[in-house]
């Protein structure tokens, strides 16, 4: 008796062993030991942390709520546009989706702005305060990503700090006109948190829900399409789904699971693909896109160089942020080849690092693959850089300095309380000069004044205050700016 249940038991042993071997062979059913699941019970201490966030969040941008629109695409977006000064109709909202108007394809933005005007009417404080929801949704849901993804809540809501409160997002959150940015941002947060739900219990089902929340972020603001570039990098770390550890003769096993990796996105490379060739013919037609006679590709590829650095640069010392930065021409060589240094010696550390640390391989590449739609290489407008670019790739800067400075902690718990001071240091400093930037998007002289001060040679800066004070009937003003 004894005999044949040892039998039946190594039976059902071998039999779950296959199973689970079968269940191996695809990375989407690949156990996810590192991701821990949804807590059973609340943690009151990370709700805490995120209700600390927001209020300091709040307390930043509340002067928003009394800003006025600006002259600067806010009247091509809402004032003088009359299909959203209608409101949402069956007439607005098929315009939306078949018009290239102000050089885009984002349909699902401009029935946002739609929206407000059906609320509110045309009014600047409750368009300015929707933005501001939106940056908040985005900065909840970023910290719940990363936290229920990580097991970690106190790096998770350091992370979600800095994106809430930097000055380099003001921009996006200050501006009625990127309603884009705030928008799609929210939405490619969500896309993350699907994305995670789709991995803990694969099915067709969540995979679709994944790619239609991705199809939404597409549809309001295209950048976003490097997003399945980014869940691969999220499936090295913190899923684990993909490893750099050596696995001695495996090798052939670890190139077969990054290609089933790349292959279950197949249908958000698909829809990323889409979004930007209709991108590109809509700025084509719109004279956004740059003529190569104009600006050859030696100069795009100068200027990437040096706007990765310099918003490297920026987000360390936030200072001289301008509504818009005009184009060098030309651009210094020695500034050129020391970003190019200084951002190959990064790549090589990170790289290098990629085995013990891989938090600073994922967002190191978060960082450079997330700019690359708006770095210049393919040159949409005049300016050399835009601060609104670094919404989303900032955060793949701050999950590397956040987790980094996690582990010199744990193994120098010495240092803790330095480390978490200085955290605290960099949010609260950070809250400070984003509240100043945020005053300078009050109304267009201010906005346009603080531009001239903080850059050199700027025509659109300077025309931005003629128009300002040409509207306060300051006509000799003006004229100085114009000419």
């Amino acid at each position: 008796m004894t005999t044949g249940r040892k039998q039946v038991a190594r039976t059902n042993a071998r039999t779950v062993q296959k199973k689970a071997g079968r269940k191996a062979d695809g990375p989407s059913r690949r156990p996810l030991a590192d991701v821990p699941g949804p807590p059973r019970r609340v943690d009151t201490r990370a709700v805490a942390w995120l209700l600390a966030v927001l209020a300091l969040t709040v307390a930043v941008y509340a002067p928003v709520a009394h800003h006025q629109f600006l002259s600067w695409d806010d009247p091509q977006y809402v004032t003088d546009n009359p299909y959203v000064r209608g409101g949402l109709s069956w007439a607005s909202a098929r315009w939306a989706f078949t018009t290239a108007y102000a050089s885009n394809w984002h349909p699902l933005t401009w029935l946002s702005h739609m929206a407000d005007v059906e609320w509110y009417g045309v009014a600047p404080g409750p368009a300015h305060l929707t933005n501001l929801a939106l940056h908040m949704g985005t900065t909840a849901v970023l910290f719940v990503v990363l936290a229920q993804m990580t097991g970690a809540a106190g790096p998770s809501a350091v992370v979600a700090a800095l994106f809430a409160v930097h000055p380099l997002h003001v921009e996006s959150v200050a501006w009625v006109a990127e309603r884009k940015d705030v928008l799609s941002t929210l939405l490619w947060s969500l896309t993350l948190w699907a994305y995670l739900g789709a991995v803990r219990r694969p099915s067709f089902a969540r995979s679709l829900g994944v790619a239609a929340v991705f199809l939404l972020a597409l549809l309001a603001k295209p950048m976003v399409l490097t997003l399945p570039f980014v869940l691969l990098l999220l499936d090295v770390w913190p899923l684990g789904r993909f490893t750099f550890a050596p696995e001695g003769k495996q090798g052939r096993g670890r190139a077969r699971t990054a290609f089933a990796l790349v292959r279950e996105k197949t249908m958000l490379f698909a829809l990323a693909g889409a979004s930007a060739a209709a991108t590109y013919v809509a700025q084509r037609r719109g004279g956004a896109v740059a003529d190569i006679e104009l600006l050859p590709f030696g100069t795009r590829v100068a200027n990437a160089v040096v706007s990765y650095a310099a918003y490297l640069r920026q987000t360390i010392w936030p200072t001289g942020l301008a509504a818009f930065y005009p184009y060098a021409r030309p651009i210094s060589v020695p500034l050129v080849v020391g970003s190019g240094v200084a951002l190959a010696c990064a790549t090589v550390i990170a790289a290098r690092e990629a085995r013990r640390r891989p938090y600073l391989l994922v967002g190191w590449l978060w960082y450079l693959g997330t700019l690359v739609p708006v770095i210049g290489l393919v040159h949409v407008g005049s300016q050399a850089r835009a601060d609104r670019y670094t919404y989303v790739p900032l955060i793949g800067i701050f999950v590397a300095v956040v987790w980094l400075a996690r582990d010199v902690a744990n193994s120098r718990p010495r240092w803790r309380p330095w480390l978490v001071s200085a955290a605290v240091v960099a949010i609260g400093a950070c809250a400070v000069v984003a509240r100043m930037q945020v005053m300078y998007w009050a109304d267009s002289l201010s906005l346009w004044q603080h531009s001239a001060e903080v850059t050199a040679t700027n025509e659109v800066a300077e025309t931005g205050i003629g128009r300002a004070l040409s509207e306060q009937s300051r006509n000799e003003d003006a004229i100085r700016h114009y000419r």
